[in-house]
């Protein structure tokens, strides 16, 4: 089945770039010019991932992220600015899972669709026996692609469950910051170890009590994080 995208951006010209180019690989894209009809298009229709530029009219990309990740764990990649870390930053904090800047080479947008998209898939592909792993009050379906925390469902991003996944199948082992990006992310992601400490805050203010006494994802201070069980 050809996968489905959709592109946000209110600058028509990209949109349809973008659009055109994915279309020659065999995607299904959909295209949104401002952040209402997005979130609308989100809710109606199940994508693969989504394209969803930072500056837009009516929501912003952030609060379209923000909102999608109250029902969807789909992958979203944000379009900044170039050289914005804070832009970039913050897209991970309202629980984006990667970022591209402009002005940007569209093949280097096709070659970080595809990598994600494969990544997805090698995952749920490596999921399809049906683990279910508990750790003391956390129940982690590695199928379903779900956690309870004594017996409440916590919403995960894509990227955030990845991470999860990857600590608690390898319980008490320490990866590096570097380690977490190459495995999680790819050795071909351009981004830096910022993007692991986001997402396992995140993680933390999601799965812990106290995240700041953290009974699951732990620090080994100097050299990264551990799960422990």
């Amino acid at each position: 089945m050809a996968k489905k995208v959709l592109v946000v951006d209110d600058e028509k010209l990209i949109v349809k770039g973008i659009r055109f180019s994915l279309e020659q690989d065999g995607m299904e894209v959909d295209c949104a010019y401002d952040g209402e009809e997005a979130l609308q298009m989100a809710k109606e229709k199940e994508y693969d991932m989504i394209l969803l530029d930072i500056m837009l009219p009516k929501l912003t990309g952030l609060e379209v992220c923000q909102q999608i990740r109250e029902f969807s764990n789909i992958p979203v990649v944000m379009l900044t600015a170039k050289g914005d870390d804070m832009d970039k930053i913050m897209g991970l904090e309202y629980g984006a899972d990667d970022y591209i800047t402009k002005p940007f080479n569209i093949l280097e947008v096709k070659a970080r669709i595809k990598a994600i998209m494969r990544r997805t898939g090698k995952k749920a592909a490596a999921t399809s026996k049906g683990r279910v792993i508990e750790a003391g009050e956390m129940i982690l379906d590695c199928d379903g692609r779900r956690i309870t925390i004594s017996g409440k469902e916590i919403n995960l991003t894509a990227k955030e469950f990845d991470v999860l996944e990857l600590l608690v199948m390898n319980a008490n082992k320490v990866y590096s910051r570097e380690s977490l990006l190459n495995i999680v992310w790819g050795y071909e992601y351009l981004g830096d170890v910022r993007t692991v400490d986001v997402h396992i805050r995140r993680l933390r203010e999601k799965i812990e009590e106290n995240p700041s006494e953290p009974k699951y994802v732990h620090t080994k201070w100097g050299v990264g994080y551990y799960f422990q069980r």
